[in-house]
């Protein structure tokens, strides 16, 4: 897993039961699940959005930005349910020499 993420990953699950008055994370996890899938879906839409406005302007930085915050909120569902982001690496990574056709072919049936 990139540094990056294992730091993320530790940082969440510290942050996990730390005091909600001083932690964003504490809160999400406080306020449990659907709280944090409400972000997801709210995190969701502004990639779209920024998508849209990035093809037409050229300017990417904001993409970029709402999809950071989108990851890092599917990063928070994943530790509220005791997996993190290695877990999806690892489905990657088995995925990495399967057609994409063909492993949605697969799910299909």
């Amino acid at each position: 897993m990139s540094d990056i993420l294992s730091q993320l990953t530790a940082t969440l699950e510290q942050r996990k039961n730390t005091d909600a008055e001083v932690s964003y994370v504490a809160q999400l996890h406080e306020k449990g699940l659907n709280k944090i899938l409400e972000k997801i879906g709210e995190e969701s839409t502004e990639v779209v959005l920024a998508a849209k406005d990035a093809a037409a302007s050229g300017n990417t930085d904001e993409f970029v930005a709402e999809v950071a915050d989108l990851w890092f909120h599917c990063m928070v569902a994943l530790s509220h349910l005791n997996s993190d982001a290695s877990d999806v690496l690892a489905v990657l990574e088995q995925r990495f020499n399967l057609s994409g056709l063909d492993e949605k072919a697969s799910r299909n049936s």
